[in-house]
């Protein structure tokens, strides 16, 4: 690998990262190097960057494609594909949840709808089907959740996580006056 120390670095930690998030060391690689890069590359230069086989570029390429988190262009007089990664962070972070959904929650979500469907004939199969309703109904909340925030703009969504927990202390805050609403109205009442 003949890269600059830092780019390095980056790379191999991005492969080393991958087989955790579900992909094998080179196609980490190859999207560090991709990522990087100011400008689009083609299999060849990527295969000598990395120093690793031609088919195995190929096949990572085909896979982070099928991902949508690299760009397949073209250059005039240049028969060769060339590829990139998205500039906007942001996007990438939006498109690696989207297909993080589409690839791992929404079967979830249809196996616990087809079960929730179906009649308990023992206890324990009722437990069970209870337990799998409150799955259901977390992550259909965070699907829901998920989509409400990806209708936000990338400033809006800085801001709101510049927030932190002030968001949680204004509820409490919000729940409290609620409190205290409730308790007035309560005693008008009376």
């Amino acid at each position: 690998m003949e890269l600059p120390p830092l780019t390095q670095r980056f790379v191999l930690h991005f492969g080393e990262m991958g087989s955790r998030w579900g992909v094998n060391r080179t196609v980490g690689q190859i999207y560090a190097l991709l990522f990087l890069s100011a400008e689009p590359m083609h299999a060849d230069d990527i295969t000598e960057q990395l120093g690793v086989s031609r088919s195995n570029v190929s096949m990572g390429l085909k896979e982070l494609q099928s991902w949508r988190l690299v760009r397949l262009s073209h250059q005039p007089g240049d028969r060769r594909d060339y590829f990139s990664a998205p500039e906007d962070v942001w996007q990438i972070f939006v498109t690696l949840a989207e297909e993080r959904q589409r690839r791992e929650v929404d079967p979830t979500l249809s196996m616990l709808r087809d079960a929730l469907l179906e009649a308990p004939t023992d206890p324990r199969e009722r437990r069970a089907q209870d337990r799998m309703r409150a799955m259901h109904g977390l992550i259909e909340q965070l699907t829901d959740w998920f989509a409400d925030v990806r209708k936000l703009s990338p400033d809006t969504l800085v801001r709101l996580m510049a927030l932190g927990s002030s968001v949680a202390r204004l509820l409490e805050f919000k729940d409290r006056l609620r409190g205290k609403s409730r308790a007035s109205d309560a005693e008008g009442t009376a």
